[in-house]
């Protein structure tokens, strides 16, 4: 595969270089496993600089279709099952339709400066002041999740708002921001001894990790969402259809 981009063509370097990613990580190669050429090397070639690279391979690790490894490389991550759920809904709203009666046991609202990987995804300079709100959750038997939510600055949220109502609700009622769209990814992992901490559990113990991407229906970011499970007090159910 002859590795090139069209410089003069009106489509943005980074678009084209995500395409050309999208194609490489198809050939047998580089599937399940295979190393990319070097960062340095790749962009050499393609003539242009590493942050123009780094903007497509950024996207491509978001959906799970590439790890970065420090030291290493870029791999192109082995096949997974992908599905798209027909519905979905904050925290409340789950809990709600499922009859569970929960509690919040910390709530925790500050304006925090983007990392690299949040000013990726919403598209903003890094430092790029965005509101984090972080809560633990559970039952009365105690705690079994920890939510961190990210917010796009355009939405307009100031931090005053009263979190105890369903996020999603505060969104569409009070912002007319309407989220659309739903990307997520989940994963076993191990406790952390922070994590632990936060859920009343022993580090070491099984936790489900599960990420969430939210875009509006323009398909422009809002929200980025990663929460932690205890694993034996939650389980994520799929219906699929065919």
């Amino acid at each position: 595969m002859k590795l090139t981009i069209d410089h003069q063509s009106p489509i943005p370097l980074h678009a084209q270089v995500e395409s050309l990613l999208r194609q490489m990580i198809e050939l047998p190669e580089y599937q399940d496993g295979g190393f990319l050429p070097k960062e340095i090397d790749l962009a050499r070639q393609l003539g242009i600089s590493r942050n123009t690279l780094r903007q497509a391979t950024n996207k491509l690790e978001y959906e799970g279709l590439l790890v970065r490894k420090k030291g290493v490389g870029t791999i192109v991550a082995k096949k997974t099952v992908t599905t798209h759920l027909q519905h979905w809904h904050s925290f409340t709203q789950e809990m709600n339709e499922r009859g569970v009666q929960f509690k919040t046991y910390s709530l925790n609202i500050e304006w925090v400066e983007a990392d690299e990987k949040l000013a990726s995804f919403f598209k903003v300079e890094e430092q790029t002041r965005v509101l984090r709100l972080s809560r633990v959750r559970g039952d009365d038997a105690g705690p079994f999740v920890y939510f961190e939510s990210y917010f796009h600055p355009r939405i307009g949220l100031t931090g005053n708002e009263d979190f105890t109502r369903p996020l999603y609700e505060i969104l569409e009622d009070d912002f007319h921001v309407v989220p659309s769209l739903s990307k997520e990814k989940i994963k076993a992992r191990l406790a952390t001894s922070i994590t632990a901490k936060r859920l009343s559990i022993a580090a070491g113990d099984p936790v489900l990790v599960r990420e969430r991407l939210v875009y509006d229906p323009g398909d422009r970011p809002l929200e980025y969402n990663i929460g932690f499970y205890c694993a034996d007090k939650f389980a994520y159910t799929i219906d699929i259809k065919r």
